[in-house]
Order: C-alpha cells, then sequence, then structure tokens
C-alpha cells in the first residue's frame, strides 16, 4: 500500500485540478497503453477495476488495488468517496461507450475527470471484419437484455452485439432463429486485442459453436426468412406484431397518434390504460433516448406488455400495475401523455394535466360517446385541437368486397402553457 506520507504528485499537481482518471485498457494490458495512461495508473493512490483489468495492469499499479464490489453501485460510491485523492479507474476499451466512465460522468463533473480511452470492442470488431462502422449498428446487451437487438434485425444490416457471457452467442442465434432470421451470418469475436484472440462464425439456425470466451463480441450479418418479424422503422406496426385482447390501438391510429405525441429525444411519455402497451412501445422504438411508463390496471393485461415490450425490442419499458389516478402517484413528471383508456374515470385527466412538464403533450382518444363529450369539454374550457380519425378497411360482403368502417375515435390534442 502506499501511505500518504509518498512523494506522489498530488491529484491537482498530476491532472490540473482532476483527480480522477478513467483509463480504457485492452487485452494486450500495460504493454498497450500509451505514456499518459500509463503515468496514470502508476499515480494514482487508488486504483479501482475489474479483477481482469486489475491483473492487466499489475505491473504498474503503485498504489491500492480494489476490485469493484457488488453491486457495483458500492464501488460507486467508494470511488465518490475518495475525492480530491489521486484515484484511477480501469475499464475495458472505451470507458465512455457503454462503459464505467459514462456512468462516473452522471456523478462527478467533466472539469473533475480524464477519461483515456482504448479502443471499443466494436472498433476492433470493425477492423476485423472490414466493416464500416458509421454503417453499422452497435448494440451493448452486456449485462442487459439480448431482446435490445430485435430493433436493429432490418434484412440487409450488418449489426455488433456485444453479450454478457460464453452463453450469449447461443442465446442470440437462438433470437435470431425465434424471430425468423435463421438465415442470418454469425461471426463470433473472442477477446479481441489480446493473446487468446479467437474469430469463428456460423449461421444462427446451424449455431454449434463450442467453448466461447466470456469476453465476446457477436457480429450479424441479418437474413430475413419469409415471414420474419422485421419491426419497421415507421410509427404503426403491423397489430399482429403485438399480442392483445382486443385491446389495441390500431395500426392506423396508433400511427396518427404517435404524430400527435410527436417524441422528441430524452423524453418521457406516461402510457395510462395502456391495454397492450403499443402506444408506449412505439414511442419508445422512435429513438434510443425516449423512455415510457406504462399504467394499466389489469395484471393480465400487464403481463402481455411485458411480453410485448420484451418482444419488440424494448424491455426497458417500465410497468406499473394500478388503476389512475392512484397509480399515477410519485411518477417521475412525464414530457407527453397517452391516454387511451380510463380517461373518463374521476380524476384521471386532471392528474395527467397537473403532472404533465409546462410545454407538455397530452393526447386522448375517445370511442365511446361518455368521453367523447368529456374531451368536447375539455377542448371548449382549455383550447387545443380535436380530430376525429375514421378508418375503414375492405373485406368481403356477400361474395364481394365491401367498405368496413372501424369505430371511429375522437381524439384531443393540448399543449399545457
Amino acid at each position: 500500500m502506499v501511505m500518504a506520507s509518498d512523494s506522489r504528485p498530488t491529484a491537482a499537481n498530476k491532472t490540473g485540478g482532476r483527480w480522477l482518471s478513467v483509463v480504457g485498457i485492452g487485452e494486450d494490458g500495460a504493454p498497450g497503453l500509451g505514456a499518459r495512461a500509463r503515468a496514470l495508473v502508476s499515480g494514482a493512490d487508488l486504483v479501482f477495476g475489474g479483477a481482469r483489468h486489475l491483473a492487466l495492469a499489475a505491473e504498474l499499479i503503485g498504489g491500492e488495488a480494489r476490485a469493484w464490489p457488488s453491486p457495483f453501485s458500492e464501488g460507486i460510491a467508494a470511488v465518490l468517496a475518495a475525492r480530491g485523492r489521486p484515484v484511477c479507474v480501469l475499464a475495458s476499451g472505451d470507458p465512455m461507450l457503454y462503459g464505467v466512465g459514462a456512468t462516473l460522468s452522471r456523478h462527478i463533473d467533466a472539469a473533475e475527470m480524464e477519461v483515456v480511452p482504448g479502443a471499443s470492442a466494436f472498433s476492433l470488431a470493425a477492423a476485423r471484419l472490414g466493416w464500416p462502422l458509421a454503417e453499422t449498428a452497435q448494440v451493448s446487451a452486456h449485462g442487459r437484455a439480448l431482446d435490445l437487438v430485435r430493433p436493429q434485425l432490418q434484412p440487409g444490416a450488418r449489426v455488433l452485439a456485444l453479450t454478457s457471457d460464453g452463453a450469449g452467442p447461443a442465446a442470440l442465434a437462438a433470437l435470431l432463429v425465434e424471430s425468423g432470421f435463421g438465415g442470418s451470418r454469425l461471426v463470433v469475436l473472442e477477446a479481441l486485442g489480446g493473446p487468446g484472440e479467437r474469430v469463428r462464425e456460423a449461421t444462427a439456425a446451424g449455431f454449434a459453436l463450442e467453448d466461447i470466451g466470456p469476453l465476446n463480441l457477436v457480429a450479424i450479418e441479418v437474413a430475413a426468412d419469409a415471414g420474419a418479424r422485421v419491426l419497421t422503422l415507421a410509427s404503426g406496426l403491423a397489430d399482429d406484431l403485438f399480442e392483445h385482447d382486443g385491446q389495441l390501438s390500431k395500426r392506423e391510429i396508433r400511427a396518427l397518434t404517435l404524430s400527435s405525441l410527436a417524441p422528441r429525444a430524452g423524453e418521457l411519455l406516461w402510457d395510462i390504460g395502456a391495454g397492450a402497451g403499443s402506444i408506449a412501445i412505439e414511442w419508445m422504438l422512435r429513438g434510443a433516448g425516449l423512455t415510457a411508463i406504462a399504467i394499466e390496471e389489469r395484471t393480465d393485461r400487464a403481463e402481455r406488455i411485458v411480453r410485448n415490450a420484451a418482444r419488440c425490442g424494448v424491455p426497458g419499458l417500465r410497468l406499473v400495475v394500478g388503476k389512475a389516478p392512484a397509480a399515477l402517484d410519485g411518477l417521475p413528471a412525464p414530457d407527453a401523455v397517452f391516454i387511451g383508456g380510463g380517461a373518463s374515470d374521476p380524476g384521471v385527466l386532471d392528474a395527467a394535466i397537473s403532472a404533465l412538464k409546462p410545454s407538455g403533450r397530452l393526447v386522448v382518444n375517445a370511442v365511446t360517446l361518455e368521453t367523447e363529450a368529456l374531451l368536447l369539454a375539455a377542448h371548449r374550457d382549455r383550447g387545443g385541437a380535436l380530430t376525429r380519425l375514421a378508418v375503414a378497411r375492405a373485406a368481403p360482403v356477400a361474395g364481394m368486397t365491401g367498405w368496413r368502417p372501424a369505430m371511429p375515435v375522437t381524439q384531443w390534442r393540448w399543449r399545457k402553457p
């Protein structure tokens, strides 16, 4: 252990006031680090990292080495508790790309940190494969659900997916087969940049690779079988992509509703009376930074929402099982609210309006006369816009074809001052 009396430079002297350094290290260990990264590791009183990271940098560490505890949040607390001392955190590759550097940046001002990134696993994989990184989708399923890859499964696309462990590639192959992408080419890249690097390939349907190392990334060249479950890039996914009991905003109405909700980067939606969860799910599919909370009182429908969210690639959809307005208590304030069911229940509309952030959007769809009357009154009192949405579909009629109208929908759109 290095004691406080050592002559090692202080954090202020070393980094111009930055006490924390975050260094990305690869599988080639200390020899692969540049001079600045080596100096930050060797000059730190405390060096945090995974056991593997600490072993890779062992020859440079002169201070106290601390392996990340479980839960990980305790390690973040320990780093924060050492504020002002020279502290180094080791991470894999680029710490700011799904890494600990991104986590620490939410707690520590950039003026207190110096980040020295290494090559990310995505960069190394792209270099091995000759894939232009800007034209390749990148997904981290490390410690996260593999379902996150589903929106990227577009015919002809190239995807790099970071997995959690040696079982990840086989599980990913099974997901592809189940979704109708069994013909996709998979390349499993293990321990990139180190002496144990290995690259092997198979199809999803014929995947039989064994003894896969825990540090791996899977490259996917997406090939869609007939009937593959493709999550198209437009609003208004096909109705049969959702499991439902009839309580579903139909495709055309859903597309128009998403347009009215007008999602913007980083925003939160409340989907009240969520039914199958289709509005919240499609909201989240519009951009990686969008979040949603689905509020549904029926437990059977709530269970469907969870399944639909996973199969549509947004497993992070938050679900609240309960009846509005009571179920809304304590939820973070939304940027937008959609009410597809229960708008006429006492207090629901007022609670939604009260919770909305300033300039937030409210969209309510009504199919019953009672709820429509409520929206007419709200429009009279508060303004906004009313739209009547009517859809008819061609269907067989007495051996011929005629229009079969769906129930019309009255939609009220309102922006909070």
